[in-house]
């Protein structure tokens, strides 16, 4: 509790959780916006789920987006491809591509599954997805331990 009275957003990302876990979702909610005002990444895609499923809010594509956009730039992987999906049925497969391609780049398994799936469908090109696996398993091997 002293770290969320220090505006620490990590603590109060987990508050979020802890009263969610409770099915306090209105408390969550309040952890998570306070969260998302210091910029914390799980908060925002936390909001984003909040507004995608309608659990204490109404549901409501335009934040679901908003929250999940903001996630993914600030590095959250699954944000990335939840970003490619909705894009992909919309229809905007060029912009569904690069959240994949970012995603990959990072290291996500589940971006690169499915950029696989959309090579195999001719929405990238060989070279796309070669770089694309090259620049996953950089990112996955420098993770690892030495």
């Amino acid at each position: 509790m002293k770290r969320v009275q220090k505006n620490d957003s990590v603590a109060m990302t987990q508050m979020g959780f802890a009263r969610e876990n409770e099915g306090d979702h209105d408390r969550a909610i309040e952890y998570w916006s306070k969260a998302v005002e210091l910029g914390d990444a799980i908060a925002h895609w936390s909001l984003s789920i909040v507004y995608e499923r309608g659990k204490g809010v109404e549901k409501d594509v335009k934040k679901e987006i908003f929250y999940a956009e903001e996630a993914a730039i600030a590095g959250h992987p699954d944000a990335r491809i939840a970003l490619g999906c909705h894009e992909m049925r919309s229809e905007r497969y060029d912009r569904a591509v690069k959240h994949l391609i970012i995603g990959a780049n990072f290291g996500h398994d589940k971006s690169i599954q499915a950029l696989k799936q959309c090579y195999k469908s001719g929405l990238v090109s060989k070279e796309e997805f070669a770089a694309s696996l090259r620049a996953h398993q950089a990112a996955v091997d420098a993770t690892k331990s030495p």
